[in-house]
């Protein structure tokens, strides 16, 4: 967390920019700035999104913008939106109590089964028996009329490719979790074990994992996002679109360095200028 906040300091001046850390009590504060970065798990029923509501209204560049906060957290409309636009998935089925019984048939077990709003391998099902399916669905179903189930695909690790304004920015190998099948596992009281990741200079990773990242951030919007993939043989899978996507010293920022947070600061940059221009304001010191 350190290490983020100074680096982010640093690329911010760097870009013409004073930036301050704000919390949910400074929701009154909005107006005087010129751009908010959120920086904390979103959620649509959370301040997040009244801070991102709040400050798009008043003219702030935002990231995360309110739009890709409402598409990215509910995974139904996510799923519905990649198969529209055609962007590869593992098989998926949006259920509902009307057609509960069809998902065995339709993707097989084991299954992965989704609450709208899981985040972060919680709220995420794996169902490896009939009564387990069964049991899940109920479960599930009980407290949302639509979740969203998918064919399993057992891989060692998932892609994680950052996208900011349709351009890969890192890619990263989120690998599984020691004996389990997230790369986060949930244990008692709170504890949690996570696999090892590496991340790769975006030049060297597979031309088809870039093409089907962009294609899926593109689905979202122009925003910050960090898109999962699964990788089967030569195919690439989304399994969701992310958008506020972890950015950790070592991790995340392990090729670029600070070159990531002064690409970030520099779109910023851009962004006000342009909107800058587009109203008819002179130039002066921002503040983010």
């Amino acid at each position: 967390m350190r290490r983020r906040w100074r680096l982010s300091r640093k690329a911010a001046r760097r870009n013409g920019f004073q930036i301050e850390r704000i919390d949910r009590n400074d929701f009154a504060e909005i107006p005087a700035y010129d751009a908010l970065f959120i920086r904390e798990t979103t959620r649509v029923n959370h301040h997040t999104y009244r801070f991102a509501s709040r400050a798009a209204a008043e003219g702030l560049v935002v990231i995360d913008d309110p739009v890709s906060i409402l598409r990215c957290t509910n995974k139904v409309f996510l799923a519905e939106r990649l198969a529209r636009a055609g962007v590869a998935t593992p098989p998926t089925l949006i259920v509902h109590r009307g057609n509960m019984d069809q998902v065995e048939a339709r993707l097989g077990l084991p299954c992965v089964l989704k609450q709208p709003d899981s985040a972060f391998s919680r709220g995420v099902v794996k169902a490896e028996t009939r009564q387990e399916l069964q049991s899940a669905l109920e479960r599930l179903l009980s407290g949302s009329d639509l979740i969203v189930a998918q064919g399993f695909v057992p891989t060692a690790f998932d892609w994680r490719v950052g996208i900011l304004a349709g351009v890969p920015l890192y890619v990263c190998r989120y690998h599984m979790a020691e004996a389990h099948w997230q790369i986060v596992r949930h244990g008692p009281e709170g504890k949690k074990d996570e696999g090892n990741t590496d991340t790769l200079p975006v030049e060297t990773a597979p031309p088809a994992l870039l093409r089907t990242a962009v294609a899926a951030a593109r689905v979202i919007g122009d925003g910050l996002y960090g898109v999962d993939i699964k990788q089967v043989g030569n195919r690439f899978m989304v399994i969701e679109v992310n958008d506020n996507p972890s950015i950790d010293g070592g991790i995340e920022d392990e090729v670029l360095g600070e070159a990531l947070y002064d690409r970030i600061m520099a779109e910023f940059a851009r962004r006000v200028a342009t909107r800058k221009a587009a109203s008819g304001q002179g130039e002066g010191s921002d503040r983010g």
